[in-house]
C-alpha cells in the first residue's frame, strides 16, 4: 500500500494530467473548424476547375470541416456581384473586376492567388494579319462576357500599345466560342488558353496568337471575400484554403487522375485527352515563374509588384477612377504554411 506521501503524490499527478487533457481537448475543439462555404466561380463546372468538381469523390474541403457550395458565374465581374449580393462567401474573380469594385468603394480583400500566370490571349486568323497589339485599332473583338476577364485582359494588351477601348469595337461572343471569328463577324477574339487549345481541337486551324503575359504577366484569377467576412471568418477562410491548396497539389501530382473524373464531373468533360490537355494547362497556370533569386512561390501566394503594375495599368486605362495601393486589400495571412 502506498504511504501517504506517495499518495498525494500519485494523487496530484493524476489530477494534473486530466487537467492537461481537458484543456488540450478544449484546445483541439476550438482548432476544429466546420461551415459551409459557398464559392461564386466565373464560369459553369468546367474541367479546368476539376479539382473543385471532384470534392464528393475526393473530398478535401470535407476533410478541413468545410461543406463546399460552387455557384457558376458567367464571366469575374459576375462572381464578385454574387459575392457582393450574399449569395456567396468568396468569389472566384479577375484582378481587374476585383480592382473595378474597389473603385467602386467595395471592401475587399484577396486572400489567394489562384492562378499567378497570365493565360488571357487575344486570337486571329493568318488572313486577318494581326500580329501586334497595334494592329488591334479600328477592329471588332470577341470577348467571353463584358464582365469576364478576356475583356479585362483584352484592355490591358490595348493599353501597352497605347490603345483605348472607344479605339476597337467589342463583341459579346460567349464562352470557347470561336464560330463568330471563323465566319468573319469579329476580327480577332480575346480567349484563354484552354479555350485556344479546345478551339484548335474543333477546327479552328492556323491563327495568330498575341500572349497578354507577353505584355504584362499579372495573374488571371484570385480568391476574394468581402472585408466583413474577412474579419468574422477567418478559421473558416484558412481551412477553404489549407482545402483548396490541397486539391490545386492533388490534380497537379494526379492529372491522369483529374482527367478521368474531369469526364464525370465537368460539363464539358467528354473527351478525356482533351481534359488531360486543359488540366496540364490549368496546372502550369497555378505555379508561379521563380523569382530573381530562383525561389518558386508557394502555391497561392502573391507578386504584389505585378499585382501593383495591373492596378496602375487600369487607373491609366480609365477602367478606374482612383490609385489602388495593393498592399493593403490583399492578405496573405490566411494562406496555409508550406
Amino acid at each position: 500500500m502506498l504511504s501517504s506521501p506517495s499518495r498525494r503524490v500519485f494523487l496530484t499527478a493524476a489530477v494534473s494530467l486530466t487537467i492537461t487533457s481537458f484543456f488540450a481537448s478544449i484546445a483541439r475543439a476550438e482548432d476544429a473548424v466546420s461551415g459551409k462555404v459557398t464559392l461564386a466561380g466565373w464560369s459553369k463546372p468546367i474541367s479546368e476547375i476539376t479539382n473543385l468538381l471532384v470534392e464528393p469523390d475526393k473530398g478535401f474541403f470535407k476533410a478541413q470541416g468545410i461543406e463546399l457550395v460552387y455557384l457558376p458565374g458567367t464571366g469575374g465581374g459576375d462572381a464578385i456581384r454574387n459575392m457582393l449580393s450574399g449569395q456567396a462567401d468568396v468569389a472566384f474573380t479577375d484582378p481587374g473586376s476585383f480592382f473595378m469594385a474597389l473603385d467602386k468603394g467595395e471592401k475587399l480583400r484577396a486572400i489567394y492567388d489562384i492562378y499567378p500566370q497570365n493565360v488571357f490571349n487575344v486570337v486571329s486568323l493568318k488572313s486577318a494579319n494581326i500580329t501586334r497589339p497595334e494592329d488591334l485599332k479600328g477592329k471588332r473583338i470577341g470577348v467571353y462576357s463584358l464582365s469576364s476577364g478576356t475583356r479585362q485582359n483584352l484592355l490591358v494588351m490595348l493599353h501597352q500599345a497605347g490603345l483605348n477601348e472607344s479605339d476597337v469595337e467589342i463583341v459579346v461572343t460567349g464562352v470557347l466560342n470561336f464560330a463568330p471569328l471563323l465566319q468573319g463577324q469579329v476580327d480577332a477574339t480575346a480567349a484563354t488558353d484552354t479555350g485556344l487549345l479546345v478551339g484548335r481541337r474543333r477546327g479552328l486551324g492556323d491563327v495568330n496568337v498575341m500572349q497578354v503575359r507577353d505584355h504584362i504577366n499579372v495573374s488571371s484569377d484570385l480568391f476574394v471575400v468581402r472585408e466583413e467576412t474577412y474579419q468574422q471568418k477567418q478559421a473558416l477562410l484558412r481551412a477553404f484554403l489549407k482545402a483548396y491548396r490541397d486539391s490545386a497539389a492533388w490534380m497537379i501530382a494526379q492529372p491522369e487522375e483529374a482527367a478521368t473524373l474531369a469526364g464525370k464531373r465537368a460539363i464539358d468533360g467528354t473527351d478525356r485527352d482533351i481534359n488531360l490537355e486543359v488540366i496540364r494547362l490549368r496546372n502550369d497556370s497555378a505555379m508561379a515563374p521563380a523569382g530573381s533569386d530562383g525561389a518558386k512561390r508557394a502555391l497561392g501566394a502573391f507578386d504584389l509588384v505585378l499585382l501593383q503594375k495591373a492596378a496602375d495599368a487600369y487607373r491609366h486605362l480609365g477602367l478606374i477612377q482612383h490609385s489602388i495601393d495593393v498592399s493593403s486589400v490583399v492578405d496573405t495571412s490566411l494562406l496555409p504554411e508550406s
